[in-house]
Formats: structure tokens, C-alpha cells, sequence
């Protein structure tokens, strides 16, 4: 019982386990979308074009961490419209569009930081992660942002669905398909930035990717799989903060490993059924 009670004695701990949950919900519902829509390249961008934003953001206010987070949410919203219009309006192929916003803004990023002085120690957890740094105040954005998230997404849930299934039938229907594209990619924008502190930049994209992509191997139904997802991604946050704390390895690298091993789990599974 020590093992499971005793990282519950400390309050940045609990900080994290609401943060982990939080952050796993979220993920999991629009990577749902992100995994259907063969999009985890752009999540992958998206994570990274934000680093100058962080970047500019310490500089600016000088270290204060609490501001970050505002920098963050500017620069993904801005990255993710900015790369939906060049990838819809460019003679070049999306993934390729991608690929160049993505090396350009993350290149931007690492000369911001290295004119910081003790950027390694200062800025590294947003490269990285580190959820046991959640403050109330981070917690509070993560609850807000997050559930205004949740809450687009199923007001949208039929007008997301169809675009992501069938576009053209979306377009017949005279639904808005361009609009909702760029509010989708607003929502995959904040979650990126309220999921920021958990597994930093470098290792976003597992958190929206793999849960979902576990529970397609286990479901053909989209509610099921957004309700795998998130068990998914709040037991691998849950548990990945528990060997984080024991084993005394990053909180990210744990989170994320967990997940990756419940999606080989299913992996396993599902080949081993149709056998």
C-alpha cells in the first residue's frame, strides 16, 4: 500500500495526478480525430512550432513561467491556422508544407533559447516535460482551456465526424468545411498547449496519437474509441507519474512509455485474435 499511497502524501504529486488526467482526457478525444484524419505529422509540427513562442515569452517577461503558458496558446492557435492555409493553398504537397513550417519554426526556437543564458535548466521542461512543476495556477488553465475543448468537440461531434470521414459528403450537406476545419485545428492548438507541461514539446504528439491509436485496434466505433482513449491515456498518466516517483526517471518520458506499452499490448492482442 506504501507504494501507491505514499507520492499521495505530497501535494505536488496530486497536482500532477489531476493534471495527468486532465491532459489524458483531452488528448485522447482529439487525437481520436488527429488519428482518423492521418494527421499526427501536424501534431507533431504543431508541437514544435510553439517553442518560439515559449522561447520569446521567457524573454520577454523574464523568466515567469505563469505567462508561458499565454505565449504557448497564441503561437500554436497561429501555427496551426498558418499551416492549415499554406497546406491548402500551396502547390507543394501537405506533408511537405508541413515539414517546412515545422524545421523553420523549430530551428527559430532553438536560437531564441540559446540566447538564454542557463536555458538548459530553465526551459528544458518544456522540451521535455515535467508535470511535478504543475502549480494551482497551471492546473486551473489546464481545467478551463481543457474542458472548453471537451466541449467544442461535442457540439461538433456530428460536423466533425463527417468531415473527417467523409469530406465530400460533408460539402454536399452544405456543411461549413472549411470553418470547421480551422476550429479543429484551434482545438488540436490548445490542447497542445494545456498538454505542454506534461510531456513538453518533444514527445506531445504520443500523447495525442497513441492512446487513440490503441483504442482503433480494439474498437471500429468512434464514441467507444474517444471513451478507450481516454482510459488509455489516464491510466498511462496515472501510472507513468507512479514509476516516474519510484524509479526516479522523467514524468513525460514515463507517461508516454506506459502508453506505448498498452498500445503494443493491443498490438499483440488483436494480431494474436485474427490469428
Amino acid at each position: 500500500m506504501s507504494f501507491l499511497l505514499e507520492p499521495l502524501s505530497y501535494a505536488f504529486m496530486q497536482r500532477g495526478m489531476i493534471a495527468a488526467l486532465l491532459v489524458g482526457i483531452v488528448c485522447a478525444v482529439v487525437g481520436t480525430y488527429v488519428v482518423l484524419r492521418g494527421m499526427a505529422f501536424f501534431g507533431d509540427a504543431l508541437a514544435h512550432t510553439i517553442l518560439p513562442g515559449i522561447a520569446l515569452g521567457y524573454l520577454i517577461s523574464g523568466g515567469e513561467r505563469d505567462v508561458l503558458f499565454w505565449w504557448a496558446l497564441g503561437t500554436a492557435v497561429a501555427a496551426s491556422l498558418g499551416i492549415g492555409a499554406i497546406s491548402r493553398n500551396s502547390q507543394i504537397k501537405e506533408d511537405t508544407s508541413i515539414g517546412v513550417v515545422f524545421a523553420g519554426m523549430f530551428a527559430l526556437g532553438i536560437a531564441l533559447i540559446s540566447t538564454v543564458r542557463d536555458y538548459a535548466v530553465d526551459l528544458s521542461h518544456f522540451l521535455f516535460g515535467d508535470i511535478l512543476t504543475v502549480t494551482p495556477h497551471s492546473l486551473w488553465l489546464i481545467a478551463i482551456f481543457g474542458g472548453i475543448v471537451l466541449l467544442a468537440v461535442f457540439a461538433f461531434y456530428k460536423e466533425f465526424t463527417t468531415i473527417s470521414f467523409d469530406p465530400i459528403l460533408a460539402a454536399t450537406l452544405r456543411l461549413p468545411v472549411g470553418l470547421l476545419n480551422n476550429l479543429f485545428l484551434i482545438l488540436v492548438a490548445v490542447t497542445v498547449a494545456v498538454s505542454l507541461q506534461t510531456v513538453g514539446v518533444a514527445l506531445m504528439v504520443a500523447m495525442l496519437v497513441t492512446p487513440a491509436a490503441t483504442a482503433y485496434l480494439l474498437t471500429q466505433r468512434l464514441s467507444r474509441m474517444m471513451l478507450l482513449a481516454a482510459v488509455f491515456a489516464s491510466l498511462s498518466g496515472i501510472i507513468g507519474l507512479y514509476l516516474s516517483f519510484h524509479l526516479n526517471i522523467a514524468s513525460g518520458a514515463a507517461i508516454v512509455l506506459t502508453a506505448t506499452v498498452f498500445f503494443l499490448a493491443a498490438f499483440i492482442w488483436k494480431r494474436t485474435r485474427n490469428t
